[in-house]
């Protein structure tokens, strides 16, 4: 008989209706006729109880084996379960175990382990309720992604993880060199001789698609890329991580405006998408890390995100009625704090900031008329600050090539993105958004290092 997920049958499942599940023990009850055992596959934040006779064939053998962390195969007969809170149980024929785990080492006990210590072991912590939630709703967020670019027409493109190019100009990327660290080969004035090296110049690990998704949406009109991006940035924060996944959508023909309705739309959609498909995950979230993750999502799916220029943003800074750490001054970026009190206390919603100062941002975004401000906008989300980085890229040559001389970067490095604007250019825009944050965002969890399988951070790159 093929197996079935446990959320299916929780579901669906039918009283006298057979069945086989496969899955990891969870906890052991024994009684002194029988004993119960809750059962987990990942598919669903509850488990499958499981009812153990001692007619069961070596049930007394059996039963010693299922301790927290084995994992079984268990066929038998769905029956109604007369305990409260569940609408059925399974009433055990066979039981094969796969893979026993000594109690007496398993971490894993029935008790609550603290966040850090399950960083610890981030092969096994994917088995507790916290972060089974976690990983079910980041797979849905993945999904929904897909989703909405899909639906629109845009075109899923993968763009490269080793670059030569820094999209952001803020030089924090990690090399990738085959050179021997302890012979280096040297020029006649000592500088690394990257001629030796495989590419033959300096490569890194990228900070971004876009740059690479702007070529896409020059043939294509609207492209997204979603894949990993890295930065080395020695930032031990609870917001940060050295490896990260990021959502980049581009589109051709696209101004500023555009790039707003898309991104508020797609936040929309997103959130939208996980309260109907991850409700007791979203529930458990609720109850356990954060009680007002329900209200917020229902606050990003309900509110028409606010817009305010940077310099209106800044204006209403000043006249707070609040001490912040950093200065608020026209044409220093805004902090956490900053972004945090204009959507959290001050509109209570969404806001999109827009039309930042020209020497906060980056190369590639579009000088407004004014020549003091880009057309760029963030997103500030409540409890988090920035969400969205987005803009309208320069289409202008001549603009362009001015905004990259003036932040010291190599011009002969851009030499393809300048193509852009030679042959066929056209205005266009996209954005960016940290993939780790809108889950962290979306759950509650404090540290984004528990919203990722794996982090990378300094120090840390285990697993």
């Amino acid at each position: 008989m093929a197996t079935r997920r446990i959320a299916e049958i929780l579901r669906n499942g039918q009283p006298d209706e057979p069945v086989t599940v496969q899955g990891w023990v969870r906890t052991k009850r024994e009684l002194k006729e029988f004993a119960f055992v809750e059962l987990n596959d990942g598919s669903s934040m509850a488990n499958l109880q499981v009812l153990l006779n001692p007619d069961l064939p070596d049930s007394e053998g059996v039963l010693k084996l299922l301790n927290t962390g084995t994992s079984v195969e268990v066929a038998g007969v769905l029956v109604e379960s007369p305990a409260k809170g569940q609408r059925i149980e399974l009433k055990a024929s066979e039981v094969k175990v796969y893979g026993e785990a000594d109690p007496e080492t398993y971490p894993l006990q029935k008790k609550r382990h603290s966040f850090e210590f399950l960083r610890t072991i981030g092969h096994l912590r994917s088995r507790t309720n916290t972060f089974g939630a976690v990983f079910r709703v980041r797979n849905a967020c993945a999904w929904a992604i897909h989703k909405f670019f899909q639906e629109r027409g845009f075109m899923w493109i993968h763009t490269p993880v080793i670059t030569a190019s820094d999209c952001e100009g803020a030089g924090e990327m990690f090399a990738v060199t085959s050179l021997d660290l302890k012979d280096v080969p040297r020029t006649d004035k000592q500088a690394v001789d990257y001629s030796k090296d495989f590419f033959g110049k300096p490569a890194f690990l990228t900070v971004s698609g876009q740059l690479e998704a702007e070529v896409m949406a020059m043939a294509f009109g609207n492209v997204y890329t979603f894949g990993p991006t890295f930065r080395a940035e020695n930032s031990n924060t609870s917001r940060h991580l050295a490896e990260f996944w990021m959502v980049e959508p581009e589109m051709a023909f696209c101004d500023l405006q555009g790039d707003m309705d898309l991104a508020e739309a797609f936040l929309k959609y997103i959130f939208k998408h996980v309260l109907e498909t991850c409700p007791e995950d979203m529930e458990f979230f609720n109850q356990r890390i954060d009680k007002s993750v329900l209200a917020t999502a229902d606050n990003i799916i309900n509110s028409q995100f606010e817009r305010v220029t940077y310099t209106e943003a800044i204006r209403l800074l000043e006249k707070a009625d609040k001490t912040f750490e950093y200065p608020v001054s026209w044409g220093l970026d805004l902090q956490s704090e900053h972004e945090r009190y204009l959507a959290e206390d001050l509109f209570k919603k969404p806001t999109i900031v827009t039309d930042y100062p020209v020497g906060i941002k980056a190369f590639y975004m579009r000088l407004n008329e004014d020549e003091k401000t880009v057309a760029a906008m963030d997103i500030l989300a409540p409890k988090i600050g920035e969400i969205v980085g987005g803009s309208q890229r320069e289409e202008r040559l001549d603009v362009l090539e001015r905004r990259i001389k003036a932040q010291g970067l190599d011009i002969e490095n851009y030499w393809w993105y300048m193509d852009l604007r030679r042959y066929g250019t056209v205005p266009h825009a996209g954005f960016g958004l940290g993939f780790e944050r809108l889950v962290q965002f979306m759950t509650g969890m404090a540290n984004i290092r528990d919203v990722i399988p794996f982090p990378r951070a300094p120090l840390t790159v285990d697993f």
